[in-house]
């Protein structure tokens, strides 16, 4: 097995760059995914690490061995890197059978055919595929023919496995099976993974670690955790948690209060303490929905210190919860409330802020102070 190593990468097409500078290790065995908007780059880095594009900048490795560097004139070919990609599109052969996919790659690497044999039907019962090998493509239906994807891909034994979005074209119930599924495979296989997806729900439950990027830049790397509460700038804050978190502007007052116009929130001691040299200047306030809460339920809620009164604007029930957008003024922040809550558009409410949860960002470059 091996790990995979970026330093310094860059990739530009003319006079677009679509990887900046980008320094990134993945751990051998690691689950990494590669997140962000499309156009960010992640399928670019992929493709670099693949051998389908050849860097502008910088080194690749794959376990110690240099596949690229442009200023050493090194450049290993995809077949000589050991890797296995599964792209979007399963690009199966439609003349072949499932058997005769699975069993391509180790033809062409002229495996013995009892050996091919061998891994073929291995393989072929792990993805729950023994009694298709005998059909062609066309006669299964999407989730197949993606196992019989991963399924070509896992018989190589390749160091390392890289799957851009390959469960994408699959409806959102067979989404969320293959997506336990291949977390479960790869943990069983153990083989160092890197996933491209936009979608940060896939990103949060099968990444061990999640490297956010966008317009080329990497901006945070880290377990789903720390990217979730920990969150390094507002583009990630933004971009992984649904329904989004709320940003308002505020200006942190001398008696330790954020003040956004229509109402004020009492900052804790230890917050007051970092943001001193923020006294007087404007911030972005930035709270999750599911941390401001129903002051009717709330179990702390302090007058003039971690409250708000505002009107409820629309509500999406969506059964376990409710999203509920609320007026405070001009301004709109987004809770999300337990599905037995009663409010109704339109009800006038005090909601309270948990305060231990809030996030407090530098209003000119965006990065978490708090």
């Amino acid at each position: 097995m091996a790990g995979v190593r970026l330093v310094g990468v860059w990739k530009q097409f003319g006079s677009f760059t679509a990887v900046k500078d980008l320094t990134l290790e993945v751990r051998d065995g690691e689950f990494l995914v590669l997140l962000g908007p499309s156009g960010c780059g992640k399928t670019t880095t992929l493709r670099m690490i693949a051998g389908l594009e050849e860097p502008t900048k910088g080194q690749i490795y794959i376990g110690d061995k240099l596949v690229a560097d442009p200023e050493k004139g090194v450049f290993v070919p995809p077949k000589d890197r050991d890797i296995a990609m599964v792209f979007q599109s399963y690009a199966l052969y439609p003349h072949m059978t499932v058997y005769e996919n699975i069993a391509f790659p180790l033809k062409l690497r002229k495996v013995p055919k009892q050996e091919i044999d061998k891994r073929v039907r291995e393989v072929a019962e792990m993805l729950g595929l023994t009694e298709l090998l005998n059909r062609k493509p066309r006669e299964l239906s999407g989730g197949q023919r993606q196992r019989v994807a991963l399924g070509r891909a896992i018989v190589r034994r390749p160091q390392v496995f890289l799957m851009d979005e390959p469960l994408s074209n699959l409806d959102a119930k067979l989404r969320v099976k293959m997506r336990a599924e291949l977390k479960k495979l790869q943990k069983q296989l153990g083989v160092t993974t890197i996933y491209v997806t936009h979608d940060q729900v896939e990103a949060m439950t099968m990444g061990d670690r999640i490297a956010v990027m966008n317009q080329g830049v990497l901006q945070q790397v880290g377990t789903p955790e720390e990217v979730y509460e920990k969150p390094a700038n507002t583009f990630v804050a933004g971009f992984i948690g649904s329904p989004p978190m709320n940003f308002l502007d505020a200006t942190i007052t001398e008696d330790g209060f954020l003040d956004f116009g229509e109402f004020r929130l009492k900052l804790l001691p230890d917050q007051f303490e970092v943001l001193q040299d923020y006294v007087g200047k404007e911030v972005i306030f930035g709270i999750r929905p599911e941390d401001i809460y129903d002051a009717l339920f709330a179990q702390v809620k302090i007058p003039g210190e971690n409250m708000a009164r505002g009107v409820v604007d629309i509500i999406e029930n969506l059964g376990g919860e409710k999203i509920v957008h609320i007026s405070i003024g001009g301004l709109i922040v987004t809770a999300k409330f337990p599905g037995e809550s009663r409010v109704k558009e339109g009800d006038e409410i005090d909601i309270v802020f948990d305060m231990k949860k809030i996030h407090i960002f530098n209003k000119k470059t965006g990065k978490a102070i708090l």
